[in-house]
């Protein structure tokens, strides 16, 4: 029979002391804090005596090394899926915030429809690309758990598109914290949500950078 549950999880704190928007950039790693919130991240899982059989990872280095503690544990060999990257961007690179775009008018085009949105890969493209993968995963473990380690917002728009949220939302209303596990699992014909968790929020983790 196909996989019993899919845990998503999200990559911990990583070192970005200019606080810029990291999207798809290479070179950027977990800072100390974030290899003790990928730590925590597989203990829980380990703790909750589950079964973990695969283990999916985008190919980001955030994501490969937050990936490392699961690896670890439960002695899997990592495969890396273009599906759960971080979505592109127009801001990549850049310290992202009002001062900064209200002086480059160059940069308005990509505020023109926040539904979309239109500064980066569409919403409903993200959560078809997730869903997607999440859909193989499950088909193709025939035995225990399997663990996808992926970025806040494709993270997110499982969420959303799971429990009937609007796919547009504004950054701040996101609920997918640094290193949380949100687990899903299969209720007939569709994959329903059934828990959320935070392992890491004691460590008080600096989210910034994120898409």
């Amino acid at each position: 029979m196909p996989a019993d549950r899919i845990h998503l999880i999200r990559h911990g704190e990583v070192h970005n002391p200019d606080a810029v928007l990291y999207g798809r950039l290479p070179h950027f790693a977990l800072s100390e804090r974030g290899h003790k919130m990928a730590e925590a991240a597989a203990a829980e899982l380990k703790a909750e005596g589950r079964k973990i059989s695969a283990l999916y990872v985008s190919p980001l280095l955030r994501t490969r090394e937050s990936a490392e503690p699961v690896q670890r544990t439960f002695s899997l060999e990592p495969k890396i899926d273009d599906r759960l990257v971080e979505p592109y961007n127009a801001f990549e690179g850049r310290r992202l915030g009002l001062g900064h775009v209200l002086m480059r008018p160059h940069l308005y085009y990509h505020l023109r429809n926040p539904l979309q949105p239109s500064w980066g890969e569409p919403f409903r493209q993200i959560a078809d690309r997730m869903l997607e993968v999440i859909e193989e995963a499950w088909q193709n473990t025939q035995d225990g758990d399997v663990v996808l380690v992926s970025h806040q917002l494709p993270i997110e728009m499982v969420h959303r598109s799971l429990t009937g949220m609007a796919l547009p939302h504004s950054p701040r209303n996101r609920r997918t914290a640094l290193s949380s596990i949100t687990t899903i699992e299969r209720q007939g014909n569709k994959f329903v949500e059934v828990g959320y968790r935070d392992p890491s929020a004691a460590l008080r983790a600096i989210d910034r950078g994120a898409v």
